[in-house]
Order: C-alpha cells, then sequence, then structure tokens
C-alpha cells in the first residue's frame, strides 16, 4: 500500500471522494462508486497516525466492505493501524496521563476502529482488545489528588487546553460513542470482561450530564448538575443521538425501563421547538439527515413505533426541503449523506460509520 506525506481530503470519509462512494454504493451503482474510489486513492492511501474511521485505510476498508469487497492489504494495514493506536493507549495510561479526545472517539480513535472491527465477519483478537480498551474507560483516574472519570480529557473540543478538563458526551467525540460500540458488540454476543458494568457507568454518567455536550471541572463537582439550555439536538452532538445510544445500551443491560426513558427523551426533543429551532441545515452530522436517521433507527428498535411516525414524516419533510442547500458534496456535512438519509435505506450498512445500528 501506498503511503503518503501528505493527506488528501479525497480519502476522507467525512468530505471527500470515499464518502461520496458510499451513497452510489447503496444506490446499486458500482460504476460511478469506482469512479470516487479512484478518486479518494490516486494519491496513496494513509496508513499513519491519523488513519481512522473517517480517513485513510480504515475509511476505505469500511467504503469497500459497503460493497461487499475485501482487500488482504487494507485490512492488513488497518490492523496495524489497531494495534499502533492500542499500544499507544497503553503507554499513555502506564504514564497516568489523560487521554485526547482523538485516542478514543469515533471520528479520530479507537471507538471508530472499534465501529469498523464490528463490520468485519468473525470475532478477532484485536476487536476484543479494543473492546477492553474502552471498557478500562469506565475505571476512573486520580491526578493530583482529584478522581476524575477515565475519558477525561484535558484538552478541549477544539484541540486547545481547557483549565480542569473536560468529558465530552458527544457521539461523535464523546463517551456516547464507546458506549455505541460496547453496547452493539454486546448485541451480537460479543463481550470481554467487565463490559456490562462499562455500559452502565456511560449509562448512569449519560443520565446524569447527557444534555450537556460536555462537562467542564467546575460542573463536575457540583452537588447537581445546572439546568440544561435548550440545544441543538443533532446526532454528533445533543440529546438525540445520545437517546439512541442510551436505547441501545438499555438493550445490551435488558433494562425496559431506560429504552422507555431513552425513547421518551427522542420524542420529547423532536416534538420541541426550542431544539429543533436550533437546526440550520440538512447535513447527517448536525442537521435534518442525521435527525431523521437516528430516528428512523430509535422506532425500529422501539417496541412502540407507531409513536415516531410524524416525526419521522416531520424530518423527511424539512431535510427534503433543505437538502439541495448543501454547498458541499460529501457524507457528513454535505449532499451525499443527506441523500442517504432521504432515500431511507442502510441496506449496506453505511449508518454503521455513525454507530447507529
Amino acid at each position: 500500500m501506498k503511503a503518503t506525506a501528505t493527506l488528501p481530503r479525497t480519502q476522507d470519509l467525512s468530505e471527500g471522494a470515499l464518502g461520496v462512494a458510499l451513497l452510489h454504493i447503496e444506490r446499486g451503482d458500482l460504476a460511478t462508486a469506482r469512479s470516487s474510489l479512484a478518486q479518494a486513492i490516486a494519491n496513496g492511501v494513509s496508513a499513519g497516525g491519523n488513519a481512522s474511521l473517517f480517513h485513510g485505510a480504515p475509511a476505505l476498508e469500511f467504503v469497500l466492505g459497503r460493497a461487499e469487497r475485501t482487500d488482504r492489504d487494507v485490512r492488513d494495514a488497518v490492523d496495524r493501524v489497531v494495534a499502533a493506536r492500542l499500544a499507544a493507549a497503553c503507554r499513555r495510561q502506564a504514564s497516568g496521563a489523560l487521554p485526547h479526545l482523538a485516542e478514543f472517539d469515533l471520528i479520530r480513535g479507537l471507538t471508530g476502529l472499534g465501529a469498523l472491527l464490528l463490520t468485519r465477519d468473525g470475532v478477532s483478537s484485536l476487536l476484543k482488545d479494543v473492546l477492553a480498551y474502552l471498557v478500562s474507560l469506565a475505571r476512573p483516574v486520580r491526578i493530583e489528588g482529584w478522581e476524575l472519570p477515565g475519558w477525561w480529557s484535558e484538552a478541549g473540543p477544539a484541540g486547545g487546553k481547557v483549565d480542569g478538563g473536560h468529558g465530552n458526551n458527544g457521539v461523535a467525540h464523546g463517551i456516547a460513542g464507546p458506549l455505541a460500540v460496547l453496547s452493539l458488540a454486546a448485541r451480537r454476543d460479543i463481550r470481554v470482561p467487565g463490559q456490562h458494568d462499562a455500559i452502565g457507568v456511560f449509562s448512569r454518567w449519560l443520565d446524569r450530564y447527557g444534555s450537556f455536550y460536555w462537562v467542564t471541572g467546575n460542573q463536575l463537582f457540583e452537588a447537581e448538575p445546572p439546568r440544561p439550555a435548550p440545544a441543538r439536538p443533532s446526532w454528533c452532538y445533543g440529546r438525540l443521538g445520545i437517546a439512541r445510544t442510551q436505547q441501545l445500551a438499555a438493550r445490551a443491560l435488558n433494562d425496559p425501563a431506560r429504552r422507555l426513558a431513552a425513547e421518551d427523551t427522542a420524542v420529547r426533543v423532536l416534538a420541541d421547538p426550542a431544539h429543533l429551532d436550533r437546526v440550520t441545515d440538512a447535513s447527517l452530522c448536525h442537521g435534518w439527515a442525521g435527525l431523521l436517521t437516528v430516528t428512523r433507527a430509535v422506532a425500529d428498535d422501539s417496541s412502540a413505533p407507531d409513536r415516531f411516525r410524524p416525526l419521522i414524516e416531520d424530518l423527511n419533510k424539512r431535510l427534503a426541503a433543505d437538502v439541495d442547500r448543501l454547498a458541499k458534496p460529501g457524507f457528513m456535512e454535505g449532499r451525499a449523506g443527506a441523500h442517504l438519509a432521504l432515500d431511507g435505506t442502510s441496506t449496506t450498512g453505511w449508518s454503521r460509520a455513525l454507530l447507529i445500528s
């Protein structure tokens, strides 16, 4: 596999040609998909330190997998990426340092790599190692006399240092992502020691703090979290994406009360103009396409799916009205992802990149 020092955006699942290929594969247009794939790999494929589910070799494996194509060289490169990232995480833990979000999150880290490994046939030792690492994040750490969650990060969502650090809650960059991977693995009867307890730890955290995009040090040590203000209910950050992860966790824990609470949250958020008025585009990441895709998944797993039908119809209308206003062509923030949501199918399993299914 050819590696490059410069990393072209074409091999990026979020915005590049790889993401565009997903739409063509889902629609069965493999000729156009091949053209997008050729563009994506024309300048090489990264298997370096920033390779992830959304960039480079792992992203390429995910897209090829949606077309039921496998490439041994790509898989071998991905295995090396995963092993290197696990080794780096072990060294960081041994040093006593806190993790950076990029170590464990969905977009850049081991949560995303775990999601990819879950799409493969069989259960590899690497997948179990990733799950064990995600479980380890449920163990608290002590830093300068303070007990902090194992996923607490000194760096903020934008990468800069945050005084006192923060605990990120989102699906894209926070602890909701590891919760979803562990829950989806349990759904396939793939388990490692401590997995059930870790799902409980992450779920209870989100019970308390899931109304916030993230939690600061000051908030962590308050007797009660502050009253949340209305916020955009997107997939990447916000109550709807978290409600889906809580629903998945409830199924893994066999907890009907938690499952109903998650579904009630989804209905409440989607019926509240104070939340919906904050949605400003049609994208998968933080717009109508993401809300529609998540809501369909919640409904599919609900014991009362009919309550979601009017909400899905409303979201579908909103998406259809806004989809052509998207300026970007890609998957996460562009037209390809929005049209995937509008088409309403995930025959190839493309939504697994979002930990929705």
